[in-house]
């Protein structure tokens, strides 16, 4: 059965009793009923008569994730395939792995092996064992083109096919529409003898593209206009991954899926809303291909669940490719992409993603997701594990003055700080404190603000003070070190503040005896010139400025978030620069970051903003 194969800490709410929806409830019923239970599995997909030869299949239901490898694998398909293949797991099932690779002309290798390594990465797994038997459920519908030819030839015999020779225009033309009943094809009354002739010079490539198609023979009147006898298999000369150049006729998306969902003995076929129309032409080809003893008995049966919709994305694969074809993002898994090689460059874990998928829940109602519903998740997945760190990513400079006199001339004083706060058991971490320390550049004001209680110099008190009354410089604590007062400062000749002075209070660092000897209100973070370790650092943001890109047919490359990348030289403690890539800090007081899967490496420090502490956007 599937089970999750990633070591990534799920969160307690991941871990919790799943709420029921109405697919488990329609498997918990056909489970109850036996609907699937005479069901005979062969150990591989196959036609009837292979799978009758087999022993009653060990999987209580077989679902499937069947993405077409023509682009990466977006956060919609998360969904997908957090639902296909928990539900096999829950219900003691397997789900496969499916490519329906029939669009030769859109599909690549790259796109197959990008989409392995996206569910591998997810957590979960196409592998089963049942009764210490192993199998790898992992197949490609091109394999399956005899399957489909068969059952194309046997409805031509049933009298349920026929090969049409109309211009696409005619075609489109003679369909009708919705208040309008279609009209019949002058070829549609060819007997089966000239319909299998023509069929099988259409594979022979005897043919040019597009000069006929292969339609089921239903009703041109029926009010469903995808009943309005389909196209089932059209002439297409093109290179296939996977098959190469033996066929030159290709079956259709809603031919094929049926069929392949029926080879490989799949029980519950979960797609999303759009296919909804189209069940009725699943339902019609399922019993007739079981009448015939084409595919196995009892069908699969398709069930409908809302699509993920999420604010501030796009998910349509046209529009994402031409994102990367035009160079408005740096390719596939840019951090600003929502396919799942970009979320998974920016610093999403898998536990997040699940977690996002399990509280969305699943419905057949069309509705928008917040985005912040998805970098929720992400900080309640990284929260309890991920280390804390101090970083710097708009550096001032700040000179301890008198810390020769007070702690020696070079001496580095080692701060110690817990590397997570609620768990002791993941030790400490040490930094070095010296003369030199760098600080956020918003932890200094010339005039404070009211409430300001970070570093500002002396004689900038509010106006509200008495006239003529000294103040000091603010003291501030910095974090897990001194406590040091603000003394001056320099500018520049365009009057930018370049460096600032303050004093070391002795006997005042955290952990000692005296720590608490001088009061105050601010504690601010810091990183030492001596030990800190320069890095590059990406603050991603939305791609987009509107909710929702493509509305009402906007070009969606108008909206596009002009403040989405930007990248500062920042600084790191030690235990960040130490780190492999792929690895996660909580920055305090700046958010959740990552050190890049690609570019960070030793010597070279780059990390990702995936989050800030809490949903900021828009205030």
């Amino acid at each position: 059965m599937t089970t999750p194969s990633n070591n990534t800490p799920a969160s307690a709410a991941e871990e919790s009793v799943k709420p029921s929806n109405f697919l488990r409830q329609i498997i918990e019923s056909d489970l109850e009923k036996g609907s699937y239970a005479s069901r005979k599995w062969n150990g591989a997909p196959g036609n009837a008569a292979h799978q009758q030869a087999g022993l009653p299949d060990p999987a209580k239901i077989r679902t499937r994730f069947p993405p077409e490898p023509n682009g990466y694998l977006h956060v919609g398909h998360a969904k997908s395939i957090c639902l296909n293949f928990g539900l096999a797991q829950d219900y003691d099932g397997v789900c496969h792995l499916r490519f329906d690779d029939t669009n030769p002309e859109k599909e690549s290798q790259e796109y197959v092996d990008a989409i392995m390594e996206a569910v591998h990465w997810l957590g979960f797994d196409y592998r089963s064992s049942f009764g210490g038997k192993e199998e790898t459920h992992l197949y490609f519908a091109s394999n399956y083109f005899e399957d489909m030819y068969a059952a194309a030839v046997y409805l031509i015999e049933q009298g349920l096919a026929y090969v049409d020779e109309q211009s696409p225009e005619d075609m489109r033309k003679n369909r009708g529409d919705f208040g309008t009943p279609g009209l019949n094809s002058p070829f549609r009354s060819r007997s089966v003898a000239e319909n299998l002739a023509r069929f099988t010079e259409m594979r022979e490539g005897k043919l040019a593209d597009g000069a006929a198609v292969l339609r089921a023979k239903i009703d041109m009147a029926h009010p469903n206009i995808n009943m309005r006898d389909p196209a089932i298999y059209r002439i297409r000369r093109a290179h296939h991954h996977n098959t190469g150049d033996a066929w030159c006729i290709y079956p259709m998306y809603t031919f094929a899926h049926p069929i392949e969902d029926a080879l490989e003995n799949i029980t519950h076929s979960i797609c999303t809303l759009e296919f909804e129309d189209q069940r009725p032409f699943y339902d019609w080809l399922m019993e007739h291909l079981t009448a015939g003893g084409i595919v196995n008995t009892p069908p699969p049966h398709q069930h409908e669940f809302a699509r993920l919709n999420l604010t501030y994305v796009v998910t349509s694969k046209r529009k994402l490719k031409q994102l990367v074809d035009d160079n408005h993002v740096s390719g596939w898994d840019d951090p600003r992409m929502p396919t799942l090689a970009g979320l998974r460059r920016r610093g999403y874990t898998p536990a997040a993603i699940r977690l996002f998928c399990e509280r969305i829940g699943v419905t057949k109602a069309d509705s928008w997701i917040d985005y912040g519903t998805l970098e929720g998740a992400l900080r309640d997945a990284l929260d309890p594990v991920a280390p804390r760190a101090m970083a710097v990513l708009d550096p001032l400079k700040v000179t301890i003055t008198n810390w020769d006199e007070v702690m020696g001339a070079g001496f580095l004083d080692e701060c110690k700080a817990p590397v997570h706060p609620h768990h002791p058991d993941m030790g400490q971490r040490t930094m070095r404190m010296g003369k030199h320390v760098w600080v956020e550049r918003e932890d200094f004001m010339e005039v404070p603000s009211k409430g300001y209680f970070r570093l500002f110099p002396p004689h900038a008190s509010p106006t509200s003070n008495p006239p003529g009354q000294r103040k000091d410089g603010n003291k501030v604590r910095l974090k897990y070190g001194h406590v040091v007062e603000c003394t001056g400062y320099e500018k520049d000749a365009d009057g930018k503040v370049t460096e600032v002075f303050v004093s070391l209070i002795p006997d005042t660092k955290s952990g000692t005896p005296g720590a608490d000897s001088v009061k105050v209100k601010g504690v601010i973070g810091w990183v030492g010139a001596e030990d800190g370790v320069q890095a590059e650092v990406r603050l991603y943001d939305r791609l987009f400025t509107e909710a929702q890109p493509d509305a009402g047919g906007r070009d969606f490359l108008t909206v596009l978030n002009p403040d989405s990348l930007k990248v500062v030289q920042g600084w790191v403690e030690p235990s960040v620069a130490q780190a492999g890539a792929e690895s996660h800090f909580q920055f305090e007081r700046l958010g959740y970051f990552a050190t890049d899967r690609v570019d960070h490496c030793n010597g070279k420090v780059v990390l990702n903003r995936v989050s800030g502490l809490k949903d900021s956007w828009g205030k």
